[in-house]
């Protein structure tokens, strides 16, 4: 038994090496082309400030949420726009790679396949943290008050890290099975539409009709909503408990079918 452990122990640590290098690998990629990743940074920044001078007085409607201004309530809005647009990076870059051929020569070397995909959605995860913390800090900056404090900003920050866990899953599926940087790259309008319908920029308890209904049960309303309790209420364990609950169960649900699928695809090389 003791041998089994010792010949084991490198083969778990030659994987954990390898995700990183990967991880690291598809981390400085997306780095070094700002033309990929600028736009889903920079345009809910751009949203956000046109919103907060649009809505500045709207905050003042019977039944809006409390807070001091617009930009409390966008917080995580803003914070988890910039990270569903950026989530799917590491699945382009794995279609890409399976384009030029290079899976193909990874699949086929001794590299560990659990560390391929681990290593690109690790990437993308890495990145979703970057620009939570980011954002955070800038509407900061502008006067934003987290009244959970220390604590809501972590929680805003991991939530985002698995939601991009989550999309990155589906980019690797639909990558790992059409094999085009295209079809991976699709995902956003359908990611932009489930965004602005819902209660991404406006209470969904003054929403009406067709759209109220849409709104409430959009599965992006239900994790942006505890996020800005944690922001203008302050700190609550349901709140933080709802938001990561949910996006740890779509991280766990969309990775296990990206592994799922991938087991798929090389038992037909």
């Amino acid at each position: 038994m003791t041998a089994t452990v010792v010949e084991a122990s490198p083969c778990r640590a030659g994987a954990i090496a390898q995700a990183y290098e990967l991880a690291r690998r598809s981390t400085v990629n997306m780095w070094r082309q700002p033309q990929a990743w600028a736009p889903g940074l920079f345009f809910p920044l751009m949203l956000t400030a046109v919103y907060a001078a649009q809505f500045a007085k709207a905050i003042h409607q019977p039944g809006f949420p409390p807070v001091d201004s617009y930009l409390d309530f966008v917080l995580p809005a803003s914070v988890l726009q910039a990270v569903a647009f950026g989530a799917t990076g590491g699945a382009a870059e794995l279609a890409k790679d399976i384009e030029n051929g290079f899976f193909d020569r990874l699949v086929t070397s001794p590299v560990s396949r659990v560390s391929i995909l681990v290593g690109r959605i690790a990437g993308s995860a890495i990145f979703a943290g970057f620009q939570a913390g980011l954002i955070m800090v800038l509407l900061i900056a502008f006067g934003v008050t987290i009244k959970g404090g220390v604590a809501s900003a972590a929680v805003i920050m991991i939530t985002a890290v698995l939601l991009a866990l989550g999309i990155g899953g589906l980019g690797l599926v639909l990558a790992l099975r059409s094999g085009s940087q295209e079809i991976v790259q699709s995902t956003f309008p359908v990611l932009f539409v489930l965004l602005f319908v819902s209660g991404t920029f406006w209470p969904t308890s003054l929403m009406k009709g067709w759209y109220g209904n849409v709104a409430r049960h959009n599965p992006i309303t239900w994790i942006i909503e505890p996020l800005r309790e944690l922001v203008i209420e302050g700190w609550s364990w349901g709140s933080a408990g709802r938001a990561l609950g949910i996006t740890f169960g779509l991280a766990v649900f969309t990775t296990s079918l990206a592994f799922a699928t991938m087991r798929a695809r090389l038992r037909r090389l």
